[in-house]
């Protein structure tokens, strides 16, 4: 691949500043996943780094049908799509719970799942999938615990039929953003047998926490952390793990395959497609499935900590000088507004072609830099720039601007924002 493969024939083509989506690298992408992952069914990627639906097409039509989400506009995207299993990673509350009973029954098949840690949010769940003649508004129920009236919970018509909210309980083995503890978790899937419109599909295992650089380093604690989970998971009947995110991606899916290896040993036969259904149906009867989701995209953050991961960088910045305040300085137009600002003023963005440079500042609509090259560009100069962080830099954008062979041919829209139906 040429050094400058992401170039555009014609950068005028393109207004900055603008995220650029390359097909061919993000295709790429989705094939080393899948390598990975030994197959397509092995995986349920994040969708909350791109956010655009023409991806999703691409990973389904390589045969991957099950995805995570986190709002309900990649939830909506996903069922649009076509997406036969949607998982949304976050617990629910109003009236967002209504709108995704809603969203299930608008796309009867599309399996729609989410997240619980409590037995309250279960139980919300469970009348808000309840018939109509057992259901009552969602906000009566919050009322019950001590939330304030708000008449238009009332106002959300309940699903006609009766249904069943699927759910994944959120387990919290390090990363103390969210889930239950280890400890309880098994009280709480017991808890959950006695509603009869919550169904437990399994556990979900985010150990986002863990990102070592040393791959030794980073499977050693993503094999401490997931122990605890596979034995739990191993007490639920039938259970699913759906398990890490893109740093220990390699990881649970090296031990998805010694899994596998069990499962077909247990009935002596490796080459029939009965031993293979055997396999894919997991660790003692225990089935992981790998989430993995900024490798899609990629960017400069896990590209330059996780050397080990084959992915390679499908979206980039483009944008222009637009001043040069003083000799050695030089102004582009990436501010807060146009590329992830969570970390520190180094990680925003590279400019690998700038070579030595310094970011100075940053605002909402400029980025300052400080270069001895400052004198190679004039005003209105292109620039590519790798973010640090793809997935909120995303949702900066409306759009994404498509190139394929250096031309703009087409833009993809992005799924952003908190919009409900």
């Amino acid at each position: 691949m040429q050094a400058d493969w992401y170039h555009l024939k014609d950068p005028d083509t393109v207004a900055s500043p603008a995220l650029l989506v390359y097909p061919q690298q993000v295709e790429m992408n989705i094939d080393r996943m899948i390598a990975i992952a030994g197959g397509p069914g092995h995986l349920m990627p994040h969708v909350k780094t791109h956010k655009m639906k023409p991806i999703v097409q691409m990973q389904l039509d390589k045969g991957i049908h099950r995805f995570k989400c986190a709002t309900f506009a990649e939830a909506l995207m996903l069922a649009e799509a076509g997406a036969q299993d949607i998982l949304m990673a976050y617990q629910l509350t109003t009236p967002v719970a209504e709108q995704f009973a809603l969203l299930a029954k608008q796309y009867p098949k599309s399996r729609f799942s989410s997240l619980v840690d409590n037995l309250d949010s279960a139980m919300l769940l469970n009348k808000i999938f309840s018939p109509p003649g057992d259901q009552f508004a969602a906000g009566h129920l919050l009322n019950d615990i001590d939330h304030p009236p708000r008449d238009h919970f009332g106002t959300v018509p309940a699903p006609e039929s009766a249904a069943v909210a699927n759910v994944y309980i959120d387990i919290d083995n390090g990363m103390h953003r969210t889930g239950l503890a280890p400890e309880k978790v098994f009280a709480l899937y017991e808890q959950l047998q006695s509603l009869p419109h919550v169904q437990c599909l399994g556990l979900h295992a985010y150990d986002g926490h863990i990102r070592d650089t040393d791959l030794a380093v980073r499977t050693e604690k993503c094999e401490a952390a997931f122990a605890v989970v596979a034995a739990l998971a191993a007490r639920m009947p039938g259970a699913e793990i759906i398990a890490g995110g893109s740093p220990t991606f390699p990881v649970h899916a090296s031990r998805l395959k010694a899994w596998e290896k069990i499962a077909a040993a247990d009935t002596g036969n490796t080459e029939t497609a009965e031993a293979k259904d055997a396999a894919a149906s997991g660790h003692k009867g225990v089935r992981l499935t790998c989430s993995p989701g900024t490798c899609v995209l990629w960017d400069e953050g896990y590209g330059s900590t996780l050397p080990d991961q084959p992915f390679i960088t499908a979206a980039l910045l483009l944008t222009r000088v637009i001043s040069k305040p003083q000799e050695g300085h030089m102004t582009l137009d990436l501010g807060h507004k146009a590329v992830s600002a969570e970390n520190p003023i180094t990680k925003r963005a590279f400019f690998h072609e700038l070579g030595e440079y310094e970011v100075i500042s940053q605002s909402e609509e400029h980025l300052v830099v400080k270069t001895p090259l400052a004198g190679r560009f004039k005003v209105g100069d292109v620039l590519y720039g790798t973010p640090w962080h793809v997935c909120p830099t995303v949702a900066l954008y409306n759009e994404a601007q498509i190139i394929e062979n250096g031309i703009l041919t087409d833009t993809w829209p992005i799924a952003r924002g908190r919009k409900l139906l």
